[in-house]
């Protein structure tokens, strides 16, 4: 009798079907998981377009500033990669598919698109703009997710918010002009 329990409790777990592409044991349901997957989905186009823009920033600065702009910029970018890819991570293990290139980040982000040719008094201003733009639909998205029931994902959004609350902060410190 005892070796029919174990039995049946070391069998492996069914692949969940649901509307998502991938299969999974994952055991939140179909339908909260596909929810969880778009506003994922979401952040990493944001997030991933975000850090390209700021590339785009680092790459083109120039002038009296060039040295201190060319580096805080080369420093928040990277600052968003472990979060880019914590986020496609946490899309593929709730079953849902990675929207990752930079085309399709590009369509799906609602981040304004940075000037081709910025002028360089505003570009940190343009910068900080946007990251206070993702960083309030992440916020809004740890909420929904926390809603539907995924607080693993709420929990990865938070630290996503803080990510980009710390590039605010920088870019905002370094246009700090003093008290007049």
């Amino acid at each position: 009798m005892a070796s029919t329990k174990a039995a049946k409790s070391t069998a492996p777990r069914k692949l969940v079907d649901s509307k998502l592409p991938f299969p999974t044991r994952h055991d939140l349901d179909a339908k909260t998981r596909a929810k969880v997957a778009d506003a994922l989905n979401q952040t990493l186009a944001e997030i991933f377009d975000l850090q390209s823009q700021i590339k785009q920033a680092h790459w083109n600065v120039k002038g009296a500033s060039f040295f201190g702009l060319h580096k805080l910029f080369d420093e928040i970018a990277g600052m968003l990669t472990e979060p880019v890819d914590s986020v496609a991570e946490r899309i593929l293990s709730v079953g849902g598919f990675a929207k990752g290139t930079v085309r399709m980040a590009a369509a799906a982000s609602k981040l304004p698109d940075l000037p081709a040719e910025f002028r360089q008094e505003d570009i940190v201003g343009d910068i900080a703009d946007r990251v206070a733009q993702a960083a309030k639909g992440v916020r809004t998205r740890i909420d929904s997710t926390e809603k539907a029931g995924d607080k693993v994902t709420s929990d990865l959004l938070i630290d996503v918010a803080a990510a980009l609350d710390k590039a605010l902060y920088f870019l905002e410190a370094y246009q700090f002009r003093g008290q007049a």
